[in-house]
């Protein structure tokens, strides 16, 4: 088992320093089973919306990119990946989870799990996007996506955006990334590439790069999400992110 934490500021905020240490910990792990999880309260409370707020244009484009390069690798890391939400999984740190082949959330009922993007009126990466509407059941997607709220661990389930909840989070997460891992590794790297081929090509189509051009960029660059993304972290009192 390979277990690669998340410890950070901001409840384990995504930054570009946080996200490239992700990407260097998933390239180390070489096909190993990953543990994904994150320290103290948190798995992560999201991106690091005080980087967010201080990026130029060019520089948002770079963080977003990183972002997005981050959850297609995740997603389509050929070995077992686990998430042991141990605590708020919010916005990315939602979509985290979400790339991973199972996630076992702590049973504690102050966790807050969801996906509050749309709550700053910021639109969604296309590759972040494509994670979301594979990983939750399409009964739900759009209550989660569209509502944008947090909710404790067993709705959360009841959603799909966790697999299991328990007392002993970690002993159940390691048992299921065990159970995986027993299987023939060039059979499950093949099968999950499959599962996964459709959600997410291996290269960026135009379509896909002309909507992040023209839609994501625009929106993440504009003053009135500067405006709010400052307003929230002025007015933030507990665990919501992006």
């Amino acid at each position: 088992m390979f277990e690669i934490t998340m410890a950070g500021a901001g409840k384990n905020a995504l930054g570009t320093d946080m996200m490239q240490f992700l990407l260097d910990r998933i390239g180390e792990a070489g096909g190993r089973p990953i543990l994904l999880t994150g320290t103290g309260d948190a798995f992560s409370a999201g991106l690091d919306l005080k980087e967010v707020a201080s990026l130029d244009a060019r520089a948002m484009e770079a963080f977003l990119r990183l972002l997005e390069r981050l959850v297609s690798t995740l997603f389509a890391y050929p070995g077992p990946t686990v998430a042991l939400v141990n605590g708020h999984a919010i916005a990315g740190g939602c979509v985290l989870a979400l790339c991973c082949d199972q996630r076992v959330a702590s049973a504690s009922p102050k966790s807050k799990i969801g996906l509050t993007e749309l709550a700053l009126g910021l639109c969604y990466p296309p590759r972040v996007m494509a994670v979301v509407r594979h990983r939750i059941p399409r009964q739900h997607v759009e209550r989660v996506v569209l509502g944008a709220g947090l909710f404790d661990p067993a709705t959360a389930l009841g959603l799909g955006l966790v697999d299991q909840v328990a007392d002993d989070a970690r002993a159940v997460a390691q048992r299921e990334l065990a159970a995986c891992a027993s299987h023939d590794p060039a059979v499950y790297a093949a099968t999950k590439a499959t599962l996964r081929a459709e959600a997410l090509p291996t290269a960026a189509g135009d379509d896909e790069e002309a909507f992040f051009v023209s839609q994501v960029l625009p929106v993440w660059t504009s003053p009135s999400t500067r405006e709010r993304v400052t307003g929230f972290l002025a007015r933030a009192k507990g665990p919501r992110g992006s």
